[in-house]
């Protein structure tokens, strides 16, 4: 591990500004193209083109930090393509052009933006480029060439782009097929006749003049790989191969694999891949027996897979193992009779049964013995190579009888099934796979090789595609994950080798313990079918002598917790030190991990203990024995080898480890996606090919859907007749009364167009529908005379585009909401669940969101609305956090019914009292029910029949008073009861009343299955499949629990999930199939999705699956590149305007809602400031700006004091604690400020800390007053280049954001470019006023009076406020005492070096963010140092006693 961090640092060392500003790139780029010397630029000379590309490109060996350079000097956007001229420009320009763009892709940033401009060039030079990549000979590097296959393959990869689309599909089009052989063409034709058609009208299109162009595009691909084979067959197996030749075929590989991963590339490219024969052709290839090959053999595997993929190329349908049976019947029949026919010595093969010829085995040993000349005549026969007479002219094949006999025998040996493969898999990693570099690359991928992993794209094969790529990918995402979970808790536990040979651990950690001893308890026989064993368990037993809260969490292990048992036999003698640089297996001497799940842990009788609302017993001593369920298939293979002679794993284990709860789900979610292969999953139609990325991205859209509603009641979204006519601009509002004391809300809106759309389709005449509504207000029934009945509603205005966002998810469909900072999206989430709730109250509605935090923010605000809270249910361990004394989860929900129950029942009894009726009738459900038919419901049809004769005559008002019998029961309600005003009105609050007893029954109805049920386990299944309406959970949990919702017979009909950007591709996807199929089909009707793919995408810790792979992409994010209608909501209500023009560039119209610029709050300055929002630079502190103690664990000590002293002056004139948080890009500054803090004014009671210390990645959804945000780097740009990251830190700030960062470096970074104009056109020195105090009166608009002052640099602002906190502790002197009086220099806190490894994503970093905890944190392992140093004192003490004994 550590080779590769070292080579990987020194592959790209980033240059410094200093050495920008003197490189010879930084001079050219000032005359020529920077954007900042505009005025002085030179015109465009081609032989300074030339130059750079020969000299900075070539000339270096393409030496990525002078491409960083020109890539980051905008050389692309203002110089080379502007400049590029079809047909003139020179091959240097272009290929300057490709090596920017793949910069581009390789730095993660747009990269097609450039080419808007002058976009009639794009053909040229696209052709141009191609050539380029058949070119031959000395002249043309394979660097060169390589360079060529990887903006070919980028370009492939990008086809939601139009430009690039126009240019690529004639690549692969059914006319590509010219370049098969005669035999195979016509073949293939015959069996798709209308293929054959397309192909007739291909030609006839062809016009002479064209033909030899549109011949030379449609064999392209052909000749490339034709270019590629010749290549990789000159590889000798003694001589030398270049690294040069190794790329260049592993990049090939990588092209050919994505063309066959895509459908649209795939459909007429795979016969052609198939008839050149490159996959056999590379596996006959010398390469793969060099070491040097390692990964172009796992590329060809992967190859092999996609080119033999269970799909149809015809249709694009899925193929099942029964259709690849029979076409694998289908072949070696054809083979067998063309050995019967034409061949009489395969006689015995033609005869016999498919099963015992179709081995690779078999057919070596039919065919092993045949000549040359035969085995190219059955190939001929089989139009897999062409005849003699043809054989000149298609030239580029192979006729040797190796290459014939191992393309016979792959042709038509047995295919291994994928999905048995996949159901044999272990799912704990091992050794062998979690330290191989192969397949989990460490954490620092420069992103310049290619890796044998797949790739989430926009488009996938099928569901069974879509599902592998994405079990494979978070299968090693986990994998990484629990290597540096091994590492840290091992390395912690210090295993050293004692001099009897034994271990002695000279460390502790919280989450691993040695192991005292181990056993194999039970071996259950195989299931029938299958050969590993259906259970093994064991007994792990550990000894906690540890803190009573660590025990405490060891001992709450919870039921399937994952646990990872491991041998290690450290080599280092007592007392060496383990470095986190060096690599870990070595030093530790870890031999074996196994994985394992945890059953419970054991009773003094030996018995698990079961899980329950019961307490735990509580257990003697300190040891503790573990049940845990091992891996079947695991133990079957490690057993095979144990009785090979190999070792027993399952007798060394020494160190048992487990792993936090959050992250510790990998099993139970890969378990749930290998199910999901298993089974067939059903999604519904409208959604299927917007999953796999294909069709037309609109047609879920609701205005497409076939069964749009046009009639919908908005319940309270409307607050007003007002609110309602400004929500519809375009629509023409018609009302069928014009009262306006009837014209309040509810309204039920009618959508004319939707009539006439469906009249039309009907009719079969689509004309243009009118933009009509009809409102019809309606009153809602009375609930009852008591205040509580009335119905919660809505206060929130909503904005037109939040109405339509409303009105979508209303609608049957696929909705998509783009949410930018501060645009309400949880109040529209909402809304949406409301209404649902409303309008149908059949319905279930499913919810989902990333985060606890998030769910419970929407809980909370679900139940400020008109929903029946026995309707609400939360499922998962996040509802502790939620603010409100009830309790929404399974258990909660329940013990809230019975209660209910309980004082329902107790309104019956006080009903049975008023009524005078006697008997127990309040016992039960059931009794109740027979009271309310013959009791009440006799009494209220008698009262009807007086107040309403059959007669029709008119009775007095009076008379609804005298004859109401439930008077004495509402003798609590608000008097008078009946108001004897108008007969209408009384009679409305009569029948109110009535529905108030009414619903008292319903719901003791409906509690009656409580009575019946008699656990809580039974009462919390039929809560969730039968009361609840609203179910709750993360994407997470929907995971987890994936079978058993479904094996509950669990339902829903609506999915509404918030933070969509921020969850995983298949995190998404499975809430989707948390249900049964009803009759093949799924019930499913609305799928809402809330997000903004503009802000951080899923956190990724490894960079090789987050870039190489695009693992982090999410499910919403691809939906939106395909194009699919999004409702963009366009109001913000969190920042100040000014503050919101720093990222509102990044969103379609992004405007400000009226209270940001009315309200007081934004209305007033920010007291001390000059300015709402700044950037200050901050130049080198003692000649040092960035440090990097360790790899990634970026520093800037300059920046970090003057955070904390602009943080101290704002506690000085009186800001808020709580109000300001300190934000940065990179954990290694989080962790600096943290300790300056901790320094200077942690624990001052006039400063104390701010609300949070935190990285800007953690704090997405955050928000908070007054932002200080310190950007770290000055040597380059890095992760802030991800514009989402930008917006991200911009928008966290509502009312004052100071960045300090080194202006110079960010000035010139191109996608920064839009907020770092605006933040520069301000001065770059921090601008206070200390005269002011907080809060102040002055106007945000106006001038503070007098002059500002101005601070030079960090040391100036640390010694003015040591100064100016002097001044307030003379006026407090009583503060004073206590607090630090010492003042240190600026730097005197040092860069901190991490102690263990830290991951480089900022989202990622397992610390808390609390520094209280922090401190927690720290106390205790000081506190376990003391108690262990004084152990050893102890044990010391004690040796000496002996050994005097002894004497």
């Amino acid at each position: 591990m550590a080779t590769t961090t070292q080579t990987a640092k020194s592959k790209g060392p980033a240059p410094t500004v200093d050495q920008i500003n003197a490189d010879r790139i930084t001079q050219l780029a000032n005359r020529y193209w920077a954007p900042y010397t505009i005025e002085n630029h030179l015109p465009f000379d081609d032989r300074v083109v030339e130059d750079i590309y020969i000299k900075e490109i070539y000339g270096s060996n393409f030496a990525i930090r002078r491409i960083m350079m020109l890539e980051f000097s905008q050389y692309l956007e203002n110089y080379l393509w502007p400049n590029y001229v079809t047909l003139k420009s020179s091959h240097a320009h272009m290929m300057s052009i490709v090596i920017m763009i793949n910069e581009k892709f390789r730095e993660r940033v747009p990269a097609w933006q450039p080419f808007r401009k002058l976009p009639e060039h794009f053909p040229g030079f696209f052709q141009q480029m191609l050539e380029a990549c058949l070119m031959d000979g000395p002249n043309y590097s394979l660097r060169e060439q390589t360079a060529l296959l990887v903006f070919l393959n980028h370009c492939f990869n990008s086809m939601e782009v139009e430009l690039i689309r126009d240019q690529v599909k004639r690549l692969v089009s059914l006319s590509m097929w010219v370049s098969l052989q005669q035999g195979r063409r016509e073949q293939e034709l015959r069996a798709v006749p209308k293929w054959r058609k397309y192909w007739k009208l291909i030609q006839r299109k062809d016009t002479p003049e064209m033909r030899e162009k549109l011949d030379w595009e449609r064999r392209f691909l052909q000749r490339i790989m034709v270019k590629f084979m010749k290549l990789l067959e000159s590889v000798e197996v003694k001589g030398e191969v270049g690294s040069e030749v190794v790329h260049y075929c592993e990049r090939f590989l990588e092209l050919v694999i994505d063309l066959e991963a895509l459908l649209p590339t795939r459909r007429f490219f795979n016969t052609v891949l198939d008839d050149c024969h490159l996959v056999v052709r590379c596996h006959l290839s010398r390469l793969r027996q060099l070491g040097e090959g390692n990964l172009f053999t796992q590329l060809l595997d992967m190859l092999k897979f996609y080119s033999r993929f269970e799909i149809s190329d015809e249709t694009g349908d899925p193929l099942t193992d029964h259709d690849m049976t029979q076409l694998h019947y289908s072949r070696i029949t054809s083979l067998q009779k063309a050995a019967y026919a034409k061949f009489p010595d395969l006689r015995d093969f033609s005869l016999a049964n498919v099963a015992s010829v179709d081995t690779r085995e078999a057919l070596l040993k039919h065919f092993g013995p045949l000549s040359q000349e035969k085995l190219r005549s059955i190939a001929t026969y089989l139009n897999l190579v062409p005849p003699p007479d043809k054989a000149e002219v298609e030239d580029w094949f192979r006729f040797d009888s190796d290459f014939l006999l191992e393309l016979l025998v792959s042709r038509h040996e047995r295919r291994a099934s994928q999905l048995q493969a996949l159901n044999e898999m272990p799912l704990y990693p091992t050794e062998d796979i979690i330290w191989n570099e192969n397949i989990v690359p460490s954490e620092y991928f420069s992103g310049e090789g290619c890796l044998a992993l797949p790739k989430l794209n926009l488009q996938f094969l099928t569901l069974h595609d879509y599902l592998l790529r994405n079990f494979n990918l978070f299968r090693l995402e986990s994998t990484y994950e629990i290597r540096q979970d091994i590492e840290d808790a091992v390395s912690r536990l210090s295993p050293w080798n004692a001099e009897d040979g034994n271990i002695f651990y000279g460390g502790w950690a919280r989450m691993a313990q040695p192991i005292i001893n181990f056993a194999v308890v039970e071996v259950a026989k195989p299931n029938i079918g299958e050969k590993r064993p259906s259970r093994v368990r064991a007994d792990v037993t550990v000894n906690l002598s540890v803190r009573n809260e660590i025990k405490a969490e060891w001992e709450n292990l919870r039921k399937h917790d994952v646990c990872f048992l491991i041998t290690v036999r450290p080599t280092f003698s007592i007392g060496t030190k383990y470095s986190h640089r060096e690599p870990f297996v070595p030093q530790v001497g870890l031999t074996y991990v196994r994985g394992c799940e945890i059953e419970g842990m054991l009773d003094q009788n030996g018995r698990v203990i079961e899980e329950g609302p019961e307490p735990k017993p509580q257990l003697p001593g300190e040891k503790r024995t573990f049940r845990v369920w091992l891996d079947c298939n695991q133990y079957r293979t490690d057993m095979d080898l144990a009785s090979q002679g190999k070792e027993d794993v399952y007798e060394t284990f020494n160190i048992l480890m487990r792993r936090k709860p959050k992250e510790n789900n990998f099993k139970a979610v890969l378990e749930t996606i290998r199910e999901l292969m298993n089974t067939e999953c059903v999604v519904p139609d409208w959604l299927h090919d917007i999953i796999l990325g294909y069709g037309d991205p609109g047609a879920a859209h609701y205005s497409r859907m076939p069964n749009e509603i046009a009639t919908v009641d908005f319940n309270d979204t409307f607050l007003n007749m007002d609110h309602l006519r400004a929500s519809f601009p375009e629509h023409e509002i018609r009302v069928q009364t014009d009262d306006p004391v009837k014209l309040v809300p509810p309204f039920r809106l009618t959508f004319c167009e939707v009539l006439s759309k469906k009249r039309d389709s009907a009719d079969g005449d689509r004309l243009k529908s009118s933009k009509v509504i009809t409102v019809q207000p309606h009153v809602i029934p009375s609930r009852g005379p008591y205040l509580f009945n009335e119905p919660k509603k809505n206060a929130i205005p909503f904005t037109p585009t939040q109405v339509e966002a409303i009105r979508a998810g209303m609608q049957p469909g696929l909705t998509l909401v783009v949410g930018p900072p501060g645009t309400g999206k949880t109040d529209v989430a909402v809304q949406i669940i409301s209404n649902l709730y409303h309008n149908f109250p059949a319905q279930r509605t499913l919810i989902v969101t990333h985060s606890n935090q998030a769910l419970n923010q929407l809980f909370e605000k679900i139940m400020q609305l008109d929903i029946d809270e026995r309707h609400l249910l939360r499922l998962g361990h996040g509802e502790e956090a939620l603010e409100t004394e009830k309790d929404f989860s399974r258990y909660g929900r329940v013990n809230y019914v019975l209660a209910k129950r309980l004082d329902l029942l107790m309104e019956v009894q006080r009903l049975q009292e008023s009524l005078e009726v006697a008997g127990d009738v309040a016992y039960t459900c059931e009794t109740a029910g027979h009271f309310f038919l013959y009791q009440i419901l006799a009494r209220w049809e008698r009262f009807l029949s007086r107040v309403r004769p059959p007669t029709g005559k008119i009775v007095p008002v009076k008379t609804i008073k005298d004859e109401f019998p439930f008077h004495r029961f509402f003798d609590n309600a608000p008097k008078p009861l009946f108001k004897c005003r108008s007969y209408e009105e009384d009679m409305e609050i009569a029948e109110g009343c009535f529905r108030y007893i009414e619903k008292i029954f319903t719901q003791l109805e409906e509690f009656r299955a409580f009575e019946l049920l008699r656990s809580g386990l039974d009462r919390s299944k039929y809560l969730l499949v039968k009361e609840a309406k609203v179910i709750a959970m993360t994407c997470t949990h929907a995971a987890l629990k994936r079978r058993e919702l479904v094996d509950l017979g669990f339902k829903y009909d609506n999915i509404l999930m918030e933070e969509s950007a921020q969850i995983l591709e298949i995190e998404t996807f499975i809430p989707l199939l948390l249900q049964n199929p009803e009759d093949g089909f799924s019930r499913l009707k609305r799928w809402i999705m809330i997000g903004d793919h503009h802000q951080l995408p899923p956190v990724i810790k490894n960079m090789a699956f987050q870039k190489y792979s695009n693992m982090e992409q999410s499910l919403f994010t691809r939906i939106v590149r395909l194009g699919v209608p999004t409702v963009d909501l366009d109001g913000q209500g969190r920042a100040r305007p000014s503050i919101c023009n720093l990222y509102k560039w990044r969103y379609k119209r992004l405007g400000n809602l009226v209270h940001v610029e009315n309200w007081p709050e934004y209305r007033v300055a920010n007291p001390g400031f000059w300015f709402d929002f700044q950037v200050i630079n901050v130049e080198d502190f003692n000649g040092v700006g960035e440090s990097e103690p360790s790899p990634y664990f970026y520093q800037n000590l300059a920046e970090a004091e003057y955070c904390v002293a602009a943080f101290m002056y704002m506690r000085l004139i009186g800001y808020p604690a709580d109000k300001i948080s300190i934000l940065t890009t990179y954990n290694g500054q989080k962790h600096l400020i943290r300790d300056v803090i901790n320094i200077r004014c942690a624990t001052n009671p006039l400063i104390g800390r701010p609300h949070k210390v935190t990285t800007v990645d953690k704090y997405q959804g955050q928000q908070n007053d007054y932002i200080l945000l310190s950007l770290v780097r000055t040597k380059a740009v890095g992760h802030l280049r991800d514009v989402r990251r930008l917006v991200v830190a911009m928008s966290r700030a509502r009312l004052g954001l100071y960045i300090f960062a080194r202006v110079s470096l960010f000035k010139n970074c191109f996608e920064l470019t839009p907020a770092f104009s605006q933040l520069m056109a301000r001065p770059l020195k921090l601008h206070i006023v200390p005269q002011e105090t907080f809060p102040t009166q002055r106007l945000n608009n106006s001038v503070p009076q007098g002059c500002p002052q101005e601070v030079e640099d960090m040391p100036q602002i640390a010694a003015f406020v040591y100064e100016f906190y002097i001044q307030k502790v003379q006026a407090m002197k009583s503060a004073f005492y206590g607090a630090q009086k010492v003042w240190q220099k600026p730097g005197a806190r040092k860069e901190v070096v991490p102690e263990h490894f830290v991951s480089h994503h900022p989202g990622a970093d397992d610390d808390t963010d609390s520094e209280e905890e922090q401190e927690r944190i720290k106390d205790d392992l000081k506190k376990e140092q003391e108690e262990n140093a004084a152990e050893e004192d102890k044990q010391e003490s004690l040796e000496v006693t002996e050994e005097s004994e002894e004497t």
